[in-house]
């Protein structure tokens, strides 16, 4: 059964280079409600963690060190048809392949500092979201 949630991470790149703001607006502008919100940092045993389906391939050392490297902006979004809206929304993972108007177009600089980070499935979106905000922080 679907679910009107997903959860997403304003990665590392993006903090750095000042575009929380930019990217918060955009979310809203794209009819999501912020469930839960919080600025944090993964360490690299959070990173290990939340990326562990991805241990066997190539990058996941890479993919661990760049997301334990600074702050992270967590949430949880709240919208009808939220997995497929937030994807269309954040665009390719390569953002020479993302569309126009898409939050990677305009903010990601390779395909490895992409910006966001977008849930693939509801299943994903409500572990992810666990991960990081307790039940009492989602609202």
């Amino acid at each position: 059964m679907a679910t009107n949630r997903t959860f997403t991470m304003i990665k590392p790149d993006a903090v750095q280079n000042g575009h929380i703001g930019g990217i918060l607006n955009m979310i809203t502008e794209g009819g999501f409600k912020i469930i839960s919100l919080k600025l944090t940092q993964l360490t690299v045993a959070d990173a290990q963690a939340f990326y562990a389906v991805h241990a066997a391939r190539p990058f996941y050392g890479e993919l661990v060190e760049f997301m334990s490297r600074g702050p992270i902006v967590a949430a949880i979004l709240e919208k009808e048809n939220a997995i497929e809206d937030f994807r269309n929304l954040i665009g390719a993972t390569n953002p020479a392949d993302a569309a126009e108007g898409t939050i990677r177009k305009k903010y990601a600089t390779s395909i490895g500092e992409n910006a966001v980070h977008g849930s693939d499935s509801d299943e994903n979106a409500a572990i992810e979201g666990a991960f990081h905000f307790a039940g009492r922080e989602q609202f």
